[in-house]
């Protein structure tokens, strides 16, 4: 049979740079051979003069940290302008020798080592080609696979497990001794990794679905473990039930911030045995040669694998929770050896599900500094690096990171469930303007649809801006700039009180709010800058369409349109705080609404917005809402001669800027 390489992530994201740069091919040994899920970026070298020349040792344990266990480097692809077949030998032989550092590093492989994709893409057309190598051969594969459906292929074979270990460790060391408390230290911790293996553990495994036929638990103890399995030929056991006993059928899992459905492992230790005989409690004294003191190091394991969904769970222990348990206690190691006698910091691991990614990665964060401080900062930028992601948006925010908090039934919480009740890109459905020769730019990105009397709460008449601020915030939650929930009207009224803007008595009431407070509340809840522009009429606002599309094609954020007759206009371009690039809004008092696009043609001057109406009092049905004109297409002045834009009102825009920074 002729040998394929199968790939499944974006052809984009495969090669993540156009710089001169090594990657790493990312596989499963649950998938079949030569199957390229992700590719990882080498951010550690020997030479800055040569691109392939990585330091495999510290390549190798970020690698470990990030790479959840139940994937594997299986290959590497070497980005560059010489030729293609000396380019894919030295990345097969780089993969080679990482692979060989986590056989000797870890005591495993992921497998046999001998056989790696290596490939060569061109730094100046993109064109990549793939070559399977071993000992003995070197060939260049022509059968590349794209795959339509990776998520589908990932999920339908596989599911997701979850231990969580919390570690408190006092050990005596010697007060004036470093080395001699290093190594300590490392005893302790070493004897922590023997015990995950000792006969007398105990793993707890629990479905989270019950209802849908999974089990509900199960004990798995020490003694059933065995090591020596390995992954690619360990078949369903009778002794031992599959992990598809404890998951639901094709569940994908779901992105950062999200609820995600994983199979829960708990570790007890059996401490009670059975005595043959009468004994008694012996303590034993060992004095110390010298002045000693206690050290206390607290931290918390939270380690993810992928498994086989036919895999038998004490597989599942044996190859991937007890070794993903192990690299992290090997982590924790090294984060705390530089501080054993100073304040200890908080370490902590953390996983996200970036978009574009089909498997998880963990990373582990330092709580002692906030995530705003360059530090932390820095770490992400790496991070973003070495991920191929996008450097002018915090996907990898702890607020952004995969929660597996379900009730005991294994729903999601109450936020959740009532953030997938609700709309979503409801302009989707929405036909052409219907404007000959025009240029559409549109939002970029997904937002929910809140409109008036939702929740049960009656603002009708008055609260149209809070409904456009709530569809903002949502878009900035759903582009993972923030894990806030949307606010409610009171929350919103709250904030402003907060800040001075209001009295006491606006929290309740219900005052209208316009563009001046709404770019205070996102600057408040979002740290969001915005960019306002006043409009004297609504005749002089089709003027602005050019500015308008200009704000779709580069920030890409929804824009909010209302009218104000209380104030007088004041004739501003202004920048409120300035930190970001996102949502338009065009706010008053008297009617808001929601700016998705603009459809405009230059040459005849023709304009049609596309317009997201919160004033929409019924059900959230997606059809109601199209057909109802609520979302739609709306000319200047109509084919019966009425004006949408109010001409004896003036309006202001609210331009909310999108966050540059990771």
């Amino acid at each position: 049979m002729e040998t394929k390489i199968r790939v499944l992530c974006r052809k984009r994201k495969l090669v993540l740079t156009k710089e001169p740069g090594l990657q790493w091919l990312i596989g499963s040994p649950f998938f079949p051979q030569f199957t390229i899920v992700s590719t990882i970026r080498s951010l550690h070298l020997q030479s800055s003069l040569d691109p392939c020349s990585p330091d495999y040792s510290k390549e190798s344990y970020d690698l470990r940290t990030l790479i959840v266990r139940g994937f594997e480097v299986i290959g590497a692809v070497l980005v560059s302008d010489h030729g293609f077949e000396a380019n894919a030998r030295k990345a097969a032989e780089a993969a080679r020798r990482i692979r060989r550092f986590f056989t000797a590093n870890c005591g495993d492989g992921g497998g046999d080592d001998g056989v790696v994709v290596g490939a060569a893409a061109d730094l100046v057309t993109g064109e990549t080609r793939f070559f399977v190598s071993n000992s003995a051969k070197f060939d260049r594969i022509t059968d590349v696979c794209y795959e339509e459906l990776p998520e589908k292929f990932v999920w339908d074979r596989g599911c997701l497990i979850r231990c969580e270990l919390g570690i408190k460790l006092p050990i005596f060391v010697p007060a004036n001794n470093q080395s001699v408390a290093e190594e300590i230290f490392f005893a302790a911790i070493d004897g922590i990794a023997a015990l995950l293996k000792d006969q007398k553990i105990v793993y707890v495994v629990e479905g989270h679905k019950a209802s849908e036929g999974a089990l509900n638990s199960v004990i798995v103890r020490g003694v059933e473990l065995d090591a020596t399995l390995k992954i690619d030929n360990s078949k369903e056991s009778a002794n031992s039930l599959p992990c598809s006993s404890f998951c639901a059928e094709n569940k994908s899992i779901l992105h950062s911030g999200e609820s995600a459905d994983a199979i829960k492992v708990s570790v007890l230790l059996n401490q009670s045995s059975k005595s043959s005989g009468l004994s008694a409690p012996v303590a034993e004294y060992f004095p110390a040669q010298e002045t000693a003191k206690l050290v206390v190091i607290s931290f918390n394991l939270e380690v993810l694998c992928y498994a086989a969904r036919d895999l038998p769970v004490t597989h599942t222990i044996s190859l991937l929770v007890v070794p993903g348990l192990i690299d992290q206690l090997t982590a924790m190691k090294k984060l705390f050896l530089p501080c054993l006698f100073s304040n200890h910091p908080q370490f902590r691991p953390y996983h996200f599900c970036p978009p574009g990614f089909l498997h998880p990665v963990t990373v582990f964060y330092e709580l002692t500094y906030g995530e705003t401080e360059m530090r932390q900062v820095e770490v992400r930028r790496a991070l973003h690096l070495r991920l191929g992601l996008p450097l002018d948006r915090p996907l990898l925010l702890i607020a952004n990171a995969m929660n597996f908090a379900h009730t005991r039934n294994g729903t999601a919480n109450d936020a959740t469930r009532k953030a997938s009740l609700l709309l979503k890109d409801v302009h989707v459905e929405v036909p052409g303007s219907g404007l000959s020769g025009g240029l559409v730019s549109l939002i970029d990105g997904s937002y929910e649809y809140y409109h008036y009397l939702q929740d049960g709460f009656d603002d009708s008449g008055w609260g149209c801006a809070y409904r456009s601020l709530q569809t903002i915030i949502s878009w900035f939650r759903l582009q993972h700039y923030t894990s806030i929930k949307v606010p409610s009207h009171r929350e919103i009224q709250q904030a402003l009180v907060e800040i001075g803007d209001k009295d006491p008595s606006f929290i309740g009431s219900r005052e209208w709010i316009g563009a001046i407070e709404l770019s205070f509340v996102l600057d408040k809840l979002l740290g969001v800058s915005c960019k306002i522009i006043n409009v004297r009429s609504g005749s002089e606002l089709p003027e602005k369409r050019r500015e308008l599309a200009m704000h779709f094609e580069t920030q890409g954020t929804p824009v909010m349109i209302a009218c104000d007759a209380r104030k007088s206009p004041i004739s501003i371009v202004a920048i409120v705080s300035a930190l970001t690039r996102n949502i338009m809004i065009i706010g008053g008092g008297v009617l808001a609404y929601t700016l998705l696009g603009v459809d405009y043609n230059d040459a005849s001057g023709d304009s049609a917005f596309l317009i997201l109406d919160p004033h929409y009092t019924g059900a959230d049905d997606l059809k109601k809402v199209v057909n109802g004109g609520w979302c739609g297409w709306k000319k200047p002045v109509d084919s019966k001669g009425r004006n949408f834009f109010l001409h004896d009102k003036f309006y202001n825009l609210l331009l909310p800027q999108r966050p540059n920074w990771v």
